[in-house]
């Protein structure tokens, strides 16, 4: 019969005698005391589940050796509570499903587009650790990133009341705005895959009809919102989450470009915690109207990537 499960941190070491029955027979003025069987129960209380063993011995006469069996079980507990410092269920969702969508692992195809750095690196533009650091913030700040986040902020707050008519306007200014041919088969590319794979593995209710709504093809920024909306996924966490991912891609292109190693790919990442985090606060709180980009190198360096003699990237 399966124990109770006790409270982690708890122990308690009950002995019941299950039973002892003492027969007394004279045989030929000899008396023999039957004891029939003695039950021994130990637990033990371990974290996350409860250890029960039990030890039977039983013996059948005085001139028998003890027969000694032992079965041991593991009890699984699933009802202690969360302590104060952990996650709920739905942050932990949330969590899972963010870290899950903007894993390099997540197959958007986002390892093979560079975003013109590959034509800057080939231009001289980025050699070092330095001057990567001072091309991603820019691009951060005042350009795609800040861009980008804005899009997804607006999008993820349409789909989440069910704005089909907002989110078709701000699906088509994202399409417009994006400055070369190559930065559009990128971001269309990445969004494409994002919704196809979100439909056959993370579906949720309603996605179909928002994207049906939209009269041109998510790019990405708008499609990670949406999905990440109609999922109950924070915006917060969405847009910091989302920027990491952009950055972190980046970074990874040059890593292979310039080339730098991985200690030097962590500096950069280190670099642009802050620029990643003030980039976020602006574009919560940025209408559509203050979008607007200013690094026009980094717009010619992915116009100029389209007629690179040799490349590794697509964009």
């Amino acid at each position: 019969m399966p124990m109770r499960a006790m409270p982690m941190g708890t122990t308690i070491m009950p002995i019941t005698i299950t039973g002892i029955i003492m027969i007394m027979a004279t045989i030929a003025t000899v008396t023999i005391i039957m004891i029939t069987t003695t039950t021994i129960i130990t637990t033990m209380t371990m974290p996350h589940m409860t250890m029960g063993m039990i030890i039977t011995i039983t013996m059948t006469s005085i001139a028998t050796i003890p027969t000694i069996t032992t079965a041991t079980s593991m009890l699984m507990t699933t009802s202690e509570s969360v302590s104060a410092d952990g996650l709920d269920e739905g942050e932990a969702a949330a969590l899972y499903r963010l870290m899950t969508w903007l894993s390099p692992a997540f197959p958007v195809g986002g390892f093979s587009y560079s975003s013109g750095i590959e034509w800057a690196v080939e231009a001289g533009d980025i050699v070092d650790t330095t001057t990567l650091a001072d091309w991603l913030d820019a691009m951060l700040g005042d350009g795609s990133g800040f861009c980008d986040a804005t899009f997804l902020v607006h999008a993820y707050r349409a789909a989440e009341v069910d704005e089909k008519t907002t989110l078709s306007e701000i699906a088509e200014l994202a399409t417009a705005f994006v400055p070369s041919r190559e930065r559009q088969l990128e971001t269309s590319s990445q969004g494409r895959a994002f919704i196809d794979i979100a439909r056959a593995a993370w579906d949720a209710d309603g996605l179909d009809a928002m994207v049906s709504a939209c009269h041109t093809p998510l790019v990405y920024p708008v499609a990670v919102g949406v999905v990440a909306a109609l999922h109950g996924v924070p915006l917060a966490p969405t847009l910091h989450a989302f920027l990491h991912a952009v950055v972190s891609n980046w970074i990874s292109a040059a890593s292979r470009l310039i080339p730098l190693g991985q200690t030097d790919s962590q500096r950069v990442l280190v670099r642009l915690e802050a620029a990643v985090a003030a980039t976020a606060d602006r574009a919560l709180h940025a209408t559509l109207d203050d979008l607007g980009s200013a690094t026009f190198r980094a717009d010619l360096a992915s116009l100029r990537h389209e007629t690179q003699y040799t490349r590794l990237f697509r964009s």
